[in-house]
């Protein structure tokens, strides 16, 4: 079978490329191969990057092409079996449509005064003249979202313990980690000192607390609740079926994590940018202002700028470089190759993004360039695509721009170093490559507050 090109070297030195430095590894290959290559990772897996080839995969999961049963084994050890970002075909299917209420439209803006409040509490503990790290600031921020959306709280022992264990296990990303997670076979408990173990161990805490919330849910039944855990206990499929507590178990940590870490990191680097740029700085906060003091987040959401700024954030270093895979069903033309049945494809989003014909100047970061034009779902693709883009895609774009507009109207805030700062792999998703260090240099006050305080 005859392959798109790709790199001649050992498999085992592309897989530690990839591993260590999937970003420039890809481009690099994309400069010198073109827009679908061939990587060896433990196996041959065909990257594309071509829009038109990328609408031909993603909008025909269930003909040519659907997903691997055995690609999304590295989410698992975090994730569990039954999480609808590793389950493949009709089981996930089914977990997504039970999935899919706590994040209708109308649902979501009930949480829209919950983010609100929480960025609140939490950006008045910011202090004056003191650095912070951008990134850890906001993932508190982000994690009691979650914690209030998924269970109703963010007080109380559990949720206090919960967090820390949380945090604990997504903050050593080393690239020991990401290898075990690529190699299952090194995934060995060999003791609490170990890093493995140690993984082992607090996801263990993490389980017996999400256990026990689930049964105190079971015996406290409340139909009034709109907590996204109360309204998966009462759904369900097509057969009736409500969901077991496994299930539920692996849907909640699915949410805690992707639906906290990978929004963390956006606003990170939408502050980031925000505040090396000053021109940014100012469209946004002159629009900011024209919703007055305490506006309503649906009149956030609409704000036209901060909406491109929010995307451009999303398209210059996406949190997730890739789509969930695929394989090839029947033999099918793809951007000029013949591929058979079996043949393993990985749309790059990173690439995607990068291409100087679809966004000139890909390494600058322009918002407008989301108000002159408006990109196609293959061109412009942050969560994903087809049946398996990000459930909580409308969710995080409300979040990202609720709690940016509460911090951002609230606080002065300047960078410690406006040195650039590139995009590295952090587990299985992207970061900053170092620490983002912000300091708060005084309170903002819009028009309207300040004439509403001078005496009449």
């Amino acid at each position: 079978m005859k392959l798109p090109n790709g790199p001649q070297t050992p498999g085992l030195v592309q897989m530690l490329q990839w591993i260590v430095s999937p970003m420039s590894f890809m481009e690099t290959c994309a400069k010198r191969y073109g827009d679908i290559f061939t990587l060896q990772l433990n196996s041959p897996v065909v990257f594309v990057s071509n829009p038109q080839a990328l609408q031909q995969i993603l909008s025909s999961d269930t003909k040519e092409f659907e997903a691997p049963n055995d690609w999304n084994t590295p989410f698992e050890p975090m994730l569990g079996k039954h999480s609808v970002m590793t389950l493949t075909g009709e089981a996930h299917r089914r977990q997504r449509q039970l999935l899919l209420p706590p994040f209708h439209g109308d649902r979501m803006r009930t949480y829209g005064q919950v983010i609100g409040d929480i960025t609140e509490q939490i950006i008045s503990q910011w202090q004056v003249d003191k650095p912070f790290d951008v990134r850890s600031a906001v993932q508190v921020i982000t994690l009691r979202v979650m914690m209030q959306a998924v269970f109703g709280l963010y007080e109380g022992s559990r949720a206090q313990e919960l967090e820390k264990l949380l945090v604990a296990m997504l903050e050593n990303r080393s690239a020991l980690q990401v290898v075990i997670l690529y190699f299952p076979a090194l995934q060995q408990d060999l003791g609490p000192l170990t890093s493995w173990g140690t993984f082992l161990r607090r996801r263990e805490q993490v389980n017996q607390l999400l256990y026990a919330q689930i049964q105190e849910h079971r015996e406290h039944p409340d139909p009034s609740r709109t907590d996204i855990l109360s309204l998966l206990m009462t759904a369900t499929d097509e057969a009736g079926e409500s969901m077991t507590d496994v299930e539920l178990r692996d849907e909640l940590m699915t949410l805690l994590v992707a639906g906290h870490e990978t929004t963390a990191t956006a606003l990170a680097w939408a502050l980031y940018w925000i505040h090396k740029l000053p021109e940014v700085r100012q469209k946004l906060l002159e629009e900011l202002d024209t919703l007055g003091d305490n506006p309503d987040p649906s009149a956030i959401f609409k704000l036209p700028y901060l909406n491109a700024v929010c995307c451009e954030t999303l398209r210059i270093y996406p949190v997730g470089m890739l789509t969930f895979p695929r394989v090839v069903r029947t033999p099918v033309s793809l951007s000029g190759f013949e591929l058979e049945p079996g043949t393993v494809l990985l749309g790059s989003i990173y690439l995607t993004h990068q291409r100087e014909d679809l966004y000139p100047e890909p390494k600058q970061f322009k918002p407008e360039r989301f108000l002159e034009r408006q990109f196609s779902p293959y061109e412009f693709l942050p969560f994903g695509g087809g049946a398996r883009r990000c459930i909580g895609m409308a969710f995080a774009q409300f979040e990202m721009k609720v709690v940016l507009a509460k911090i951002l109207s609230q606080l002065e805030l300047e960078l410690i170093d406006n040195g650039d700062v590139r995009p590295k792999r952090r587990g299985l998703v992207t970061g900053p490559d170092r620490s983002i260090q912000l300091v708060v240099k005084n309170q903002r006050f819009v028009k309207s507050q300040i004439f509403a305080s001078i005496p009449s």
